[in-house]
């Protein structure tokens, strides 16, 4: 009995700091996450200009509806979300087979140059944008050097070109990244089913898509879902290349409710309400995707 009551104090103790240890992640997750996720809330329910509230119950939830801003934000940003990930997923799948030959040179330096451009400011890339993608900018002016246009295209001042010009910045900015996942992934396979699949006479293209995608399926998933997430946020890229212009050609739904908050009268509960908009989305692009990958526990 008395080797028995040292043993459970041991364990008292170790139970003790194991519980010091959660409480203090606990609490600030608490403070810093939940907490203003329920505030936000609660803002949602309520109206009025800057700090002069009221509580206005689904109001502002059933104005969304009819609000033709917030229709058009939203489209913009599924055209994003449709032709830009899919994109930058089979771009960086891609880029990632081709980096894991071992019998490529300096492929350090490679992995590098291409993982760089996510590491860079978002402000100063988005400003590099602006600038070779201007009227006199470098891309129009090398086109038209090879006879490829006649005039300048207006990829700032066209709402259909404004939207590729984003495309295009997102899919230069966030590739790299998606790349490294998968590199990472390449790596733990195991070379001899490769070397089996030559044997049996499978080639490049179907190795690709019969043993890399299927191997790689779980973290195709999880970068698909992180750049959902992120497509749906999509904020200084457009608000700093066009500014959501030509009109609301490129207006994201992040941008329209920086809009709501400090460039139109404030109305800060309808701004609350359009964010809890992207939370939805992306619940359902996420259940979507899991779905579309075959997990039962979705």
């Amino acid at each position: 009995m008395r080797a028995a009551r040292p043993a459970m104090s041991m364990q008292r103790k170790a139970s003790a700091v194991g519980w010091a240890f959660v409480v203090l992640p606990v609490v600030l997750i608490a403070a810093f996450y939940f907490y203003p996720m329920i505030q936000a809330f609660l803002l949602s329910l309520q109206s009025g200009k800057g700090t002069n509230l009221s509580f206005a119950g689904l109001a502002n939830y059933k104005r969304l509806f009819a609000d033709s801003t917030f229709i058009t934000a939203v489209k913009n940003t599924f055209v994003y979300l449709i032709v830009q990930v899919p994109v930058m997923i089979m771009l960086a799948l891609v880029i990632s087979v081709l980096l894991n030959d071992k019998h490529l040179k300096f492929k350090g330096f490679f992995r590098t140059a291409i993982f760089l451009p996510c590491v860079t400011s978002l402000v100063a890339y988005s400003v590099v944008f602006k600038y070779l993608f201007g009227q006199d900018g470098l891309v129009n002016v090398m086109l038209m050097k090879l006879s490829l246009i006649s005039e300048p295209i207006g990829w700032i001042t066209d709402p259909f070109w404004a939207k590729i010009t984003i495309i295009i910045a997102i899919t230069w900015r966030w590739t790299g990244y998606n790349m490294i996942f998968y590199l990472s992934a390449l790596q733990n396979i195991d070379h001899a089913i490769y070397e089996a699949a030559r044997i049996d006479g499978a080639s490049s293209m179907a190795q690709f898509f019969r043993i890399t995608i299927p191997m790689l399926k779980p973290i195709i998933l999880f970068t698909s879902i992180t750049s959902t997430i992120g497509t749906l946020q999509l904020f200084d890229e457009v608000m700093n290349i066009t500014k959501g212009g030509p009109g609301s050609a490129t207006t994201t739904i992040s941008q329209y409710i920086y809009n709501l908050s400090f460039k139109y009268t404030p109305d800060f509960g309808y701004a609350a309400t359009v964010s809890y908009s992207i939370v939805a989305l992306i619940v359902v692009f996420s259940f979507l995707q899991f779905k579309a990958a075959g997990d039962k526990h979705a």
